[in-house]
């Protein structure tokens, strides 16, 4: 039943399943959330939250979920480390949409006080990681898997919440998952693996994979290195060391929000993520006579988007930086 999960979620089945698996157990928790105990973790295993779809469009994680649990169920990996598997927005995955009503990568704070179908998932998925940290408290981790809307001068990146108190990065475990960038994030943000960083003092990271794209039009074998390291932690094992020098950090400098109905970015839409602009340049204005124009340094874009609700980000303005240590 397990290599059927992702399927028969997606299908509207919500019931409550479990059963056994080379090297443990799993049961599901609620629609799109499984959690896998083993019988024995191994000495290097971590508490790991694996979360896909919380933007309904991102079919590439989906993906890379489903090969995983096939691979348990099969035998071919066996658990040695309690995961908690979670498909985020049920009824945008099915729509093959980027959300229903709202963006549920907005709503990961425990003061939420927004109704709604995403607003209430969102409470619920935070209590659901809640209790699995509560359980298995060692060496938490949590990856949470989107692909972008648009091409980028580096298609895996890995984008580093903000919180006060930094837990350990592992930089060459991102680098051995052939992440070719690291994006530090300079404020709260209240995305899902922020959620896990600011709460729980977890290594988290938002990992974007690539462009979006339909179910079956995915290129998984660029995505080897992230199914080594979803397999590895999987099995409780420590990854690989990948070479360090080879990935691009930046430190996010500028946020521009849409905060007037007439907010438009003045560069094409088709831009690549971390393309460049030079000082000077007007990056966006409105009607107000506001908009932002690049100071006396160039500054890069990431994740441009001008049609985001108002009062929310249309973009993130970065800069090159150097490496942050790693333990």
């Amino acid at each position: 039943m397990l290599d059927d999960w992702l399927a028969l979620t997606l299908d509207g089945d919500t019931g409550p399943h479990q059963g056994e698996l080379a090297g443990g157990r799993y049961r599901t928790l609620a629609p799109g959330v499984l959690e896998l105990t083993p019988t024995r973790p191994a000495p290097q295993a971590r508490s790991v939250v694996i979360s896909a779809g919380i933007h309904g469009n991102e079919t590439a994680p989906i993906e890379l979920v489903g090969e995983l649990l096939a691979a348990l169920e099969a035998g071919t990996v066996t658990l040695g480390a309690p995961l908690l598997v979670i498909l985020g927005n049920l009824p945008a995955i099915r729509a093959c949409t980027r959300f229903v009503e709202t963006n549920l990568n907005r709503l990961f704070r425990r003061d939420l006080a927004t109704d709604g179908d995403e607003p209430e998932r969102a409470r619920q998925l935070m209590q659901l990681v809640d209790d699995f940290y509560a359980r298995h408290p060692a060496h938490p981790l949590h990856l949470d898997m989107h692909t972008a809307i648009r091409d980028s001068r580096y298609p895996r990146f890995a984008v580093v919440p903000f919180t006060e108190h930094q837990p350990t990065s592992h930089w060459s475990a991102l680098a051995a998952a052939d992440m070719q960038a690291v994006l530090l994030q300079h404020q709260h943000s209240w995305t899902f693996s922020h959620y896990s960083r600011h709460y729980h003092s977890a290594e988290a990271y938002t990992l974007e994979l690539g462009k979006v794209r339909p179910f079956g039009a995915n290129d998984l074998d660029a995505l080897d290195g992230m199914r080594h390291w979803l397999t590895c932690l999987a099995a409780g094992r420590a990854p690989d060391a990948g070479d360090v020098e080879a990935l691009r950090f930046f430190q996010v400098a500028v946020e521009l929000m849409r905060d007037h109905p007439s907010f438009r970015l003045t560069f094409a839409e088709d831009v690549a993520n971390f393309t460049e602009f030079a000082p000077g340049t007007r990056l966006s204005e409105d009607d107000t006579g506001g908009g932002f124009v690049v100071g006396t340094e160039p500054l890069a874009v990431v994740f441009p988007n001008a049609r985001v609700e108002l009062h929310a980000r249309a973009a993130l303005l970065v800069r090159p930086c150097a490496a942050p240590g790693d333990d």
